[in-house]
C-alpha cells in the first residue's frame, strides 16, 4: 500500500545550528519521562493507523500531527527514522459501515484511504516508510497466530480462536489497570469479554471463522479473518521489529489494543514489543470525544475545502500539548488562522532579532515531551518583537540579523511543519 508524498524538510544543521538532543516523551507504562531514539540504527516507531470507513477528523489530525513531531524531532537529532503505521482495511465498522450505504467494503477502504492520504499530505505530515494495510498483511497475521498456536497461547472457542492472555507474564504492564477496568474497557472497545468458552474474558480474538456474506481468506485454522489486535502485532514485528522504540495512538487504544498487541507480539517472539508506549489525548466537540457515532466529527478534508489553510489547522493543533484532551472550537481555529497570518508577516521581515536563543529555547520544550504550545509561545514571542505587538508596522528591532527571518522559516518547518 502506498504512503503519500513527503514535503521537502529543511535543517536546521545546514544553517550551523549543529543538532538537537534526543527527545524524551511520556511513557504510559511507567508514568515517566523516557528518552527515546537512543539505540543503535534508526529509531523505529509504529502508530497504529486508521480503520478507513469515514473520513479525517481533527482526532486523528491531532495524533498523527503529534507523531509527526516526534518523527521531526528525531531528525533534528540527527537521526534516522524506521516508521511503520497500518491500515485496518477489514473489520466490523468497516464492513458495517459499507453494508449501511450500500457500498463494497474495498471501495469504501480506498476511498477512504484515498482522502486519507490526501488530508495527511495537506497537513504536511511526513509517511511512513511502510504503510501497510491488514489485508495485504495476511500472511503475516497467519504467520503470527500460528507462532501462538505453536506455542500454545491460543485454543478454539466454537469455530474461532482466541489469544490465552495469561501466557504473557507482563499482560497488564502497558496500562496498568486492574482486572475489573480492562473488563469494562473491553466490552465498550470491540471485545466480548461475556462470550461463554473463553479460558479468561479478557482474551482476545485471534481468527474469526468466515461468516456469511463477509470476507474471509484460507489460513491453517479455516477460513475467516484476523482479530484487530494481531494485525497490528504481526505489521509491527516484521517491519520495525520487536525492542522498537515507540508504539504511539490515541489514548483510547492504551486498552485493549496496545496491551493486546504487545501481548501477542511478545509471547511470539520472546522479546518485548516497544520500549515505550506513548498517546495522544482525546478531541471532543460540545463537551463530547469526536466520534462517527456522535455525528460530532470536524473534517480535515471540509475545513480545507472550506477555505482554512492546512498550516492553520496545524497550528490550531499544536496549541495544545499532545497527551491533554481538549475540545475544537472555532475559537482555536481563529487563533491558529491568526497566528499563521503573524508568523508569516514577521518571517518574511528583511531582519529580524537573532534567532539562535530562539532556536535552542523551541529545541528545549520539544526535547521536553513534545511541548508544542511552549514552542509556539517562544516563536510568539520573537514575532510580537519583529512586528512590535501585532500592528504590522516596521517597527526597530535591537541588534537586526538579517538571517533570523530564515532561521524562523527553517525552525518552523522542520519542527513544527508549518510552511511560512
Amino acid at each position: 500500500m502506498r504512503a503519500w508524498a513527503s514535503p521537502t524538510v529543511p535543517t536546521l544543521a545546514d544553517l550551523g545550528h549543529g543538532t538537537a538532543a534526543l527527545p524524551r516523551i511520556h511513557a504510559t507504562a511507567s508514568g515517566t519521562l523516557t528518552e527515546v531514539g537512543g539505540a543503535a540504527g534508526a529509531a523505529r516507531l509504529y502508530v497504529c493507523g486508521i480503520t478507513p470507513y469515514d473520513a479525517t477528523h481533527m482526532g486523528h489530525a491531532a495524533t498523527y500531527v503529534a507523531f509527526d513531531t516526534l518523527v521531526r524531532v528525531w531528525h533534528d537529532a540527527g537521526r534516522e527514522v524506521t516508521y511503520t503505521q497500518n491500515v485496518t482495511d477489514v473489520d466490523d465498522p468497516l464492513l458495517e459501515r459499507a453494508t449501511a450505504i450500500g457500498i463494497d467494503w474495498r471501495e469504501l477502504a480506498e476511498r477512504e484511504t484515498d482522502l486519507f492520504r490526501a488530508d495527511m499530505e495537506a497537513l504536511r505530515v511526513l509517511p511512513p516508510g511502510h504503510f501497510r494495510g491488514a489485508v495485504e498483511s495476511m500472511p503475516l497475521v497467519v504467520d503470527l497466530i500460528r507462532r501462538l498456536v505453536d506455542r500454545e497461547a491460543a485454543y478454539p472457542v466454537d469455530d474461532d480462536l482466541y489469544f490465552d492472555v495469561h501466557e504473557d507474564p507482563g499482560f497488564g504492564s502497558v496500562s496498568g489497570l486492574d482486572g475489573a477496568r480492562m473488563r469494562t474497557l473491553s466490552a465498550e472497545r470491540g471485545g466480548d469479554p461475556d462470550r461463554p468458552g473463553k479460558h479468561d474474558p479478557l482474551d482476545c480474538l485471534l481468527w474469526l471463522a468466515a461468516r456469511p456474506d463477509e470476507p474471509s481468506w484460507e489460513s491453517p485454522f479455516g477460513a475467516g479473518r484476523p482479530g484487530w489486535h494481531v494485525e497490528c502485532a504481526a505489521i509491527a514485528l516484521e517491519h520495525v521489529g520487536a525492542g522498537f522504540d515507540v508504539q504511539g495512538g490515541g489514548s483510547d487504544l492504551v486498552f485493549p489494543h496496545h496491551e493486546m498487541s504487545a501481548s501477542q507480539a511478545q509471547v511470539a517472539s520472546g522479546q518485548p514489543f516497544a520500549h515505550a508506549y506513548a498517546h495522544a489525548g482525546m478531541v471532543g466537540y460540545d463537551g463530547s470525544k469526536m466520534s462517527k457515532s456522535r455525528g460530532n466529527l470536524v473534517l480535515v478534508s471540509r475545513l480545507i475545502e472550506s477555505g482554512v489553510e492546512p498550516g492553520a489547522i496545524r497550528l490550531a493543533v499544536l496549541a495544545h500539548h499532545y497527551r491533554s484532551d481538549w475540545d475544537w472550537t472555532d475559537v482555536s481555529l481563529q487563533a491558529g488562522r491568526a497566528r499563521l497570518v503573524r508568523w508569516r508577516d514577521a518571517a518574511s521581515r528583511a531582519s529580524g532579532p537573532p534567532a539562535g536563543d530562539l532556536v535552542d529555547t523551541v529545541r528545549a520544550a520539544l526535547h521536553d515531551d513534545l511541548d508544542t504550545p511552549r514552542a509556539l509561545a517562544a516563536l510568539d514571542v520573537w514575532v510580537d518583537a519583529v512586528l512590535g505587538g501585532g500592528t504590522g508596522e516596521n517597527h526597530p528591532v535591537k541588534h537586526p540579523d538579517s538571517s533570523a527571518p530564515d532561521t524562523v522559516r527553517t525552525l518552523v518547518d522542520a519542527l513544527l511543519g508549518v510552511s511560512l
